[in-house]
C-alpha cells in the first residue's frame, strides 16, 4: 500500500528508544523526513545514525526535553529551520511513575502533567498553525491502553491519559475542516525498555520474579504475546498518512485484545 508520506516532514519525541524509535524508522522508511527528539544526546545519536543508514531519510536529532517550555520551543524551532514546515507530528513521552494514590504527592502528579498532558498541548499549539495553513497535518498521540482499561499500579498514567484523550478527541472537531487528523494510538503491553521497567516494580513489589510477572500478562493478552513494537509503528505510520484522510477523533488500541471492552 502506497502510503503517501513521501515528502512528508515528521517531529516524533522521545524517539531515541522503544516505540517512538521504532514509530521514527517506520516513518523514514516510507519516505519522510524525521525530526527525533529526546533528552539523551548519546541515544538519540546512535538512533538517528542507525534510521539514517538503514532507510536513506533526511533526519535531524535534537536534544530537548518535552517536559519543559524550553525544549517544546527549541523542537519546533529547529524542525522550522531545517525543513521549512512539519506534515506530522507524533506526540510521545516516557510514561510517569508508577504506583498508587497514596505515593505519589502533587509535585509528582505536575510533573506527570507536564510530561504526559502539556508536552502534547503544547508542542500541538506550537506547529498546528502551519498545518492549518497548509491545509494538509497529521497529530498522533502515542497514550496507552490505561486510557481506556486503568492498569493496576498506574494511577498517574492512567489520570493524565485520559486528559490526553479528551484534549484530543476534541481537538479532533476543531480541526477536521482543515484536512487535519488528530488521533491516540494505545499501546498494550510491548517489549520495551519501559515495559520491562514495569515488570520489575511489579515483581519486587508482589514477590515474583520478572519472568513469572510476564508469563501472567502474556496469559491476559489473547495473542499470549507482547507486542514487538514494529507492529506498534506500523499502526502509527497509517494514521500519519494519506490513505487515513477520514479516520480522525480515535483512540485504537494495539494491544493483541488485551481491552475487553467493545469500543
Amino acid at each position: 500500500m502506497e502510503l503517501g508520506l513521501k515528502g512528508k516532514v515528521a517531529v516524533v519525541t522521545a524517539a531515541s528508544k522503544g516505540l517512538g524509535r521504532a514509530v521514527a524508522h517506520e516513518l523514514a522508511a516510507e519516505g519522510a523526513s524525521i525530526v527525533m527528539c529526546a533528552r539523551g544526546e548519546k541515544a538519540l545519536g546512535k538512533a538517528r545514525d542507525e534510521i539514517a543508514r538503514a532507510t536513506k531519510a533526511k533526519t535531524l536529532a535534537v536534544v530537548a526535553d518535552v517536559s519543559t517550555l524550553d525544549g517544546l520551543d527549541k523542537i519546533a524551532a529547529e524542525a522550522i529551520e531545517r525543513f521549512g514546515r512539519v506534515d506530522i507530528l507524533v506526540n510521545n513521552a516516557g510514561g510517569p511513575p508508577s504506583g498508587p494514590f497514596e505515593k505519589h504527592n502533587w509535585v509528582e502528579w505536575s510533573a506527570a502533567v507536564d510530561l504526559t498532558l502539556r508536552s502534547a498541548v503544547e508542542l500541538t499549539r506550537r506547529l498546528l498553525p502551519g498545518m492549518r495553513e497548509r491545509r494538509w497535518g497529521r497529530v498522533v498521540n502515542i497514550t496507552s491502553i490505561a486510557a481506556k482499561q486503568p492498569v493496576d499500579g498506574l494511577m498517574l498514567s492512567n489520570s493524565i491519559r485520559a486528559a490526553v484523550t479528551g484534549w484530543a478527541r476534541t481537538l479532533a472537531n476543531e480541526v477536521a475542516r482543515d484536512n487535519i487528523t488528530v488521533n491516540n494510538l494505545l499501546p498494550g503491553f510491548t517489549r520495551t525498555e519501559r515495559v520491562k521497567e514495569l515488570n520489575e516494580a511489579t515483581a519486587s513489589r508482589e514477590g515474583l520474579t520478572v519472568e513469572e510477572v510476564e508469563r501472567r500478562t502474556e496469559g491476559q493478552i489473547p495473542m499470549r504475546r507482547m507486542a514487538e513494537p514494529a507492529e506498534f509503528a506500523a499502526a502509527a505510520a497509517f494514521l500519519a498518512s494519506e490513505r487515513a484522510s477520514y479516520i480522525t477523533g480515535q483512540s485504537i488500541a494495539v494491544d493483541g485484545g488485551w481491552i475487553r471492552s467493545l469500543l
